[in-house]
């Protein structure tokens, strides 16, 4: 079946069909009568104002949310939802604790502090900076010492060398996990995969200079020409 415009052209039942059904609202399509063009505007400007209302209610529930005078709420991320879930779930040993040097509001930027109970480190105190990008958990959290010591897997600029935090990591590890790692470094270092080459060196040929050494170190003192401040 086909119908003509009052120029004559003729117009297919499914071509006027399909764009009563891709609208699926007839008397919002009109139809020029020389048939050069279709006039959707009645339809885009009702979406309009949809868009525009759903918008001005958007706007007085955030103005109701903010009334008490604070801050605005501000949404988070993924990242930071995933890391909020993973700090509120933390089992950690007695020798490390969290802290947030920015307040709570700052999830993204916390401390760890690791008390080892055992091993060549027992007794010092060692502090890591976590910076956790928004990207979390694809990404793996940035960690770094900021505590020098001398440790084969830990250079004196404080960058640490943990298969979580490089090649390993996946999505489904967590902060738990980063920090057990940390952890199983001051207990069983590992000179095989070393940043401080010259502390691994020692560690793999005699290690009862590394561990003095270690204890000159965490007492404050030089190991060579290098100087540690004192952590326990």
């Amino acid at each position: 079946m086909e119908m003509s415009s009052e120029s004559g052209t003729k117009i297919s039942k499914a071509t006027t069909d399909t764009v009563q059904g891709l609208f699926n609202c007839k008397h919002e399509l009109h139809i020029a009568a020389n048939w050069n063009r279709i006039d959707f505007a009645p339809a885009f400007h009702r979406a309009g104002a949809m868009i525009r209302l759903f918008k001005v209610k958007e706007k007085q529930k955030e103005l109701a949310e903010n009334a008490n005078g604070g801050s605005p709420i501000r949404k988070q991320t993924a990242g930071e939802l995933r890391l909020h879930k993973d700090i509120s779930e933390l089992n950690l040993p007695n020798s490390c604790t969290i802290s947030f040097p920015n307040g709570k509001d700052d999830l993204m930027n916390f401390e760890v502090s690791i008390r080892p109970d055992e091993g060549y480190y027992l007794g010092g105190t060692f502090l890591f900076s976590f910076q956790v990008s928004s990207t979390y958990p694809h990404e793996a959290p940035k960690v770094k010492c900021k505590t020098k010591v001398y440790h084969p897997n830990i250079d004196l600029e404080g960058n640490v060398c943990l298969n979580v935090l490089r090649e390993d990591w996946k999505p489904v590890l967590n902060i738990n996990t980063v920090i057990y790692g940390l952890y199983h470094l001051f207990t069983e270092p590992n000179y095989e995969d070393p940043l401080n080459h010259d502390a691994a060196a020692v560690l793999r040929d005699n290690p009862k200079m590394f561990e003095s050494n270690v204890r000159r170190a965490m007492y404050g003192g030089y190991v060579g020409q290098t100087y540690f401040q004192r952590c326990v």
